[in-house]
């Protein structure tokens, strides 16, 4: 199975036609969507229920975990410790988890955590909180995929049945990691597409908004075609194979996804009526 979807539901003009209803238009459109949100705070029971609500069922959510999960924030006296965070957001996220809504949870690290032991230990962590929770990891410093880790970090995210993210962003010296097209977890492997713009992603005084810029790229047709032979090789792996575009700030995620998902021979036919056509 290949699922494609986006970063959020709002902001796509091209398969939005209702104001009130862009998760509903959405969902008519793609089966799987990328949860930014709880990054930034744990949603309310209302909110995951009413999400949970309004999709089809064989719709499915790629939420991003809160980010003191992922170490982009340190710890602050609203919890006593890490566990009543995982607590809190996985009680949060139960209607999606009992909905059987959840395609896998995102645990995107942040460019400063390097592969240490103490890292390592803390995807260990990771998995005695989550259990048999299904999670997708994307690292963003290159310390995990030099040519003497490389082989051990995939063999830590196999172990932990983890499902290695393969990003497709530029090589820019601080941030980035390369593109390993290799699946850790026989029943996921995911795609997530940022776009090509180094500019936006290596910053500098230049790029006065670089959260605009990082994701501001169209993708040509001969790129697409570049992913056609990654899920041709996820596949031999993996029973499932879902693709995030995340390159939307200009507007490009629905598009190219829609392109894509038209060089693959990919029907969503099975999701909900859509109200409009797009042409």
């Amino acid at each position: 199975m290949i699922t494609i979807g986006l970063t959020g539901w709002s902001d796509h003009p091209l398969i939005q036609r209702n104001r009130s209803k862009k998760l509903e238009d959405y969902a008519s459109h793609f089966p799987v969507v990328e949860l930014d949100t709880p990054f930034y705070a744990i949603p309310s029971l209302a909110n995951t229920t009413s999400w949970a609500d309004k999709t089809p069922s064989n719709f499915s959510f790629i939420p991003k975990v809160y980010s003191k999960m992922t170490l982009h924030q340190p710890f602050s006296p609203e919890f006593d410790s890490m566990k009543e965070v995982f607590d809190a957001y996985l009680e949060a996220m139960a209607p999606l988890i009992e909905a059987n809504k959840i395609t896998t949870f995102l645990f995107q690290f942040p460019p400063y955590m390097e592969c240490t032991r103490q890292n390592v230990n803390y995807l260990k962590y990771i998995k005695a909180h989550m259990q048999n929770l299904p999670v997708a990891v994307e690292f963003r410093h290159p310390s995990w995929f030099t040519d003497e880790t490389k082989g051990k970090t995939l063999q830590l995210l196999t172990d932990l049945q983890f499902s290695h993210v393969v990003v497709d962003q530029p090589q820019t010296p601080h941030n980035s990691i390369p593109q390993v097209v290799e699946c850790t977890n026989a029943q996921l492997s995911m795609i997530r597409l940022h776009g090509r713009n180094y500019e936006g992603w290596a910053g500098g005084k230049e790029v006065q908004d670089w959260r605009v810029q990082r994701t501001l790229y169209d993708y040509s047709d001969d790129e697409l075609l570049e992913f056609k032979d990654h899920v041709d090789a996820l596949q031999k792996q993996s029973s499932h194979i879902t693709i995030i575009f995340n390159n939307n700030s200009g507007g490009h995620a629905a598009k190219n996804a829609k392109r894509l998902q038209e060089l693959l021979g990919l029907s969503f036919d099975y999701l909900g009526p859509r109200q409009l056509d797009l042409f």
